[in-house]
Formats: C-alpha cells, sequence, structure tokens
C-alpha cells in the first residue's frame, strides 16, 4: 500500500508542470526572455560549471525547454531535424528528420533549421520553411503535419511558432502575400489565416496580449509595423506603424503596455536607380541583370532581396521599394493601444528612445528596466514607465557581433555574442559587468533557461551549465 502511494504522489508530481516556469518557446514564456527561477550560475565554461555536453547537429533554432525535455532543430544535406534531449542529462532521446520538399534560394546566413521550435506537455511543433509545421509527442511519436511555402524570402525564414488557446500561431512574413496563419494544435488543421498586404520580409515571433480578462490578442512585429490580431478569429484589431526596420525578434507585453524595438533611417538605403544603371547596366537597356548587379562588392550578393518578383532582373520600381523600405523612425517603443480599433494615434505611444537601438536582438524587460544589446556589446538600460536612459556602456571583453537575445534570471542578465562569449550582468538601472565566459565556439541561438540550468547552443553542441548544488 506504501508502494503505490508513493507511486501516485511520484505521478502527481511529474503531472503538474508550471507552464510559467518552462521555456516553451523562442525567448521563453510569451517571448519575455525571462525566468523566474533561482540559482543560476554566473562562471561557466566548456570546463567549469557543466552540466553535461552533448553534440547536435548544425542550426541556428534556440533550444526550448518543456517538462524533462529540451527541444531543438537541426539539418544536414536535405534532411530537416527534431531533437529530444534529457533535460538533466542531455542524452539523446529521439531524432526524427523529413526530407526537404525543396531547397529555397535563401541568403548563406541563414539556414534550413532557424526558426525555433514550441512545446507543450504534448510535445513539440517544429517549423522547417522548406517543409511546413510538424508535430511530435514528448516521446518522438508523429502526430501531425502541415506543409506550408515555398516561401519567397531572399534572406530566408525564420520566424518561429508559437502555441496559445488551443492554436499553433505562426507569422510568415515575405516579399509578396505574407500571412498570419493558426492551426488547431491537436490536428494540424487550418483554423484561420490572415492576409498581412503592405508588408514585406520580417523574422517576428508573435507574443499573446491579453488587455482584459475577456479579449485575447496576437500582438505581430513586422517590417514597418505592429499589428494585433484576435487570437481565436485572426480578425486585425488595430494596427501601428512603428519603424522600418526589417521585423525581427518579438515585442514584449506587460499589463496594458506592450514594448518593443525597431530601426529606421532617414535615408535610402541604396543609391538612386539611375545612378546605379549608368554604372553597371552593360547592354543598355534600362535594368540591371544578375551578372551586371554582381559587380558591385557591397550588394552584389543580395540580388534577390531587390528581385521581388523573381524574374532576374531589376526594375526601377523593384529598386525604389527595397531602398525605401527602411525609411522611418526607429527606436525603442512603449505603446499601451487601449480598446483602439484601427489605426492607433500617435498618442498611443507613451514614450520613445531612438540612441543604440539593435538590429537582431530583440530586447528584454526585466525588474521594471528595460535593456537593449547591440553589435560590440553595447548595453543600453531604460526606465520601462518613462524610457529614460539609466546607464549605457559596453560588455568589456565581449565585442563583435550579436544575434542571439539578451535574457534574464536571478538577478542576472545573460548575453551571448556570435564569438560565444556570454557576458553575465547584474541586473540594475544602473547595471554592472559580473564576467564573461568563453564557450569557444559560435553561438547564434538564444539561450533557455529553466530552474536554474543556463542552456546554450553552439555552432556544434549544446551545452547545459548550473551551479554546483
Amino acid at each position: 500500500m506504501k508502494r503505490i502511494c508513493a507511486s501516485l504522489l511520484v505521478l502527481a508530481a511529474i503531472s503538474v508542470v508550471r507552464v510559467d516556469a518552462q521555456w516553451t518557446q523562442f525567448r521563453g514564456p510569451n517571448g519575455s526572455g525571462v525566468d523566474t527561477s533561482t540559482g543560476y550560475p554566473t562562471e561557466f565554461s566548456p570546463s567549469k560549471n557543466v552540466a553535461w555536453k552533448t553534440a547536435v547537429p548544425y542550426g541556428q533554432s534556440s533550444p526550448v525547454v518543456m517538462g524533462s525535455r529540451v527541444y531543438l532543430t537541426a539539418s544536414e544535406g536535405d534532411r530537416l531535424i527534431t531533437l529530444g534531449l534529457d533535460k538533466l542529462t542531455g542524452k539523446e532521446l529521439w531524432r526524427r528528420e523529413v526530407k526537404r520538399a525543396r531547397v529555397s534560394d535563401a541568403y548563406k546566413a541563414n539556414d534550413p533549421a532557424s526558426p525555433t521550435p514550441a512545446a507543450d506537455a504534448a510535445g513539440v511543433v517544429s517549423f522547417f520553411p522548406d517543409w511546413g509545421l510538424l508535430a511530435f509527442s514528448p516521446d518522438g511519436d508523429p502526430r501531425w503535419g502541415l506543409p506550408l511555402g515555398p516561401f519567397k524570402n531572399f534572406y530566408g525564414m525564420s520566424g518561429s511558432p508559437i502555441i496559445a488557446g488551443g492554436l499553433v500561431v505562426l507569422v510568415c512574413d515575405q516579399q509578396s502575400d505574407a500571412f498570419v496563419i493558426a492551426v488547431d494544435r491537436a490536428t494540424g488543421k487550418e483554423r484561420w489565416r490572415t492576409a498581412r498586404p503592405g508588408v514585406r520580409i520580417g523574422w517576428g515571433t508573435p507574443v499573446v496580449f491579453r488587455p482584459t480578462p475577456t479579449r485575447t490578442d496576437v500582438i505581430v512585429l513586422g517590417s514597418t509595423r505592429l499589428d494585433a490580431y484576435d487570437l481565436s478569429t485572426g480578425t486585425q484589431r488595430w494596427w501601428a506603424l512603428v519603424g522600418a526596420g526589417d521585423g525581427l525578434g518579438t515585442a514584449i507585453v506587460s499589463g496594458d503596455t506592450i514594448l518593443m524595438s525597431s530601426q529606421g533611417s532617414n535615408e535610402p538605403a541604396l543609391p538612386s536607380f539611375a545612378a546605379t544603371l549608368t554604372k553597371y547596366d552593360r547592354d543598355k537597356d534600362g535594368r540591371l541583370s544578375v551578372a551586371e548587379f554582381s559587380l558591385d562588392k557591397d550588394m552584389g550578393e543580395h540580388f534577390g532581396w531587390v528581385d521581388a518578383n523573381g524574374d532576374r532582373f531589376l526594375v526601377a520600381a523593384e529598386w525604389n521599394a527595397a531602398s525605401n523600405q527602411y525609411i522611418g523612425e526607429s527606436g525603442a517603443l512603449a505603446i499601451r493601444p487601449g480598446d483602439a480599433t484601427g489605426r492607433l494615434q500617435p498618442t498611443a505611444i507613451t514614450w520613445r528612445f531612438q540612441k543604440n537601438i539593435p538590429y537582431i536582438p530583440a530586447p528584454v524587460l526585466y525588474q521594471n528596466v528595460f535593456y537593449m544589446v547591440k553589435a560590440g556589446g553595447i548595453v543600453t538600460s531604460l526606465d520601462a514607465a518613462t524610457g529614460k536612459l539609466l546607464k549605457e556602456g559596453r560588455a568589456t571583453g565581449a565585442p563583435g557581433d550579436y544575434y542571439a537575445s539578451p535574457v534574464a534570471a536571478d538577478g542576472k542578465l545573460f548575453i551571448a555574442s556570435t564569438e560565444g562569449k556570454v557576458s553575465v550582468i547584474r541586473a540594475a538601472g544602473e547595471w554592472e559587468l559580473l564576467g564573461v565566459n568563453d564557450i569557444g565556439e559560435e553561438v547564434h541561438a538564444t539561450p533557455a533557461l529553466n530552474e536554474g540550468r543556463v542552456y546554450v547552443r553552439t555552432r556544434g553542441a549544446m551545452y547545459c551549465f548550473t551551479a554546483p548544488r
């Protein structure tokens, strides 16, 4: 009898999993980048405070953690791979592969496994732009698949799915025919699809916004705007022009306020089309071929970004659309939409800050302070209520570029550079650098935080770091 009671207690402990204590999507709980656990290490490296290290195939997607599993995606040749690892040991429990349905003509900096999977108690959902959505159980049993694409995004798709309200929601921004789609979590059947006219390429991951107890919206950060859609129907609630940079990362939800950052410019991104024709139009036909444009040492390899219709020639209309894409106000913003519908009024923006705006890394809001990290290891902290600058400085010892977004827990910020140096910062308005940990390999993925463990994905391995226990 005692043995039976003990078994029941174990089963109860396993079945009750705090969702807010899991890291189930890109940037963790609702894309916030924040974990509520304590006991995180300040110092770690391949030889210090390593709980485990597991070799994994290459992929730029970030790891997610749910229950006893760590999930991630990867690719090898024409194989698209979803992996399930044991959270405590790093042991590979299962690997599922599908063959690519096509090979997208994506820019070399991206890869076929760039989107981060999303997980819940029922398992994991992966998105591969060269196949579509795939769902697996915690033990790797295939549940369903939904083919999607092909997509036209020269730099590759990397927006990640989320799971909310019994749906899997995915933003598919591309050079034409952008849309956001929701499918049934249990069956993979499409529930709604909403077109995003006027939106160009982007790489945003949606977040959930609940302004009232009876209303749930999906917030989508795009290339030039911020949109809210009803989660259950896909109907657009409101939208706002928020900048002109590519839609990257996630917005942040805090009560009735949405915070975000986006780059923009006061000038066109390209020289005039007429001047470019004079320089490179060898056959004088008033357009640029792939061979002619490749003569430009700086922009020659970005032909596909400008070639919106895919006919392998650039004309003035395509050139001007691409060149003017980034014209607009950049900045970090706080938006309070209230019960608005349609286009938001400028008064909905409660503050704007226009310095040190990152390109790829999303910001993080932690303990009422808003943090941004940009190339060179420049860290900027703002008062989240007012947008007032609190401190700007550099994470000394970790220069270079940054693709991973900052994450926070236990009074600390963890910031990973592409060179594999993870800075740990004491979180405060007047933040302080506690140390820089050299992992020794490239890091493109955003680290995951869960129950005092830091999960870092490098080019060829998954690491779990933890403080001595």
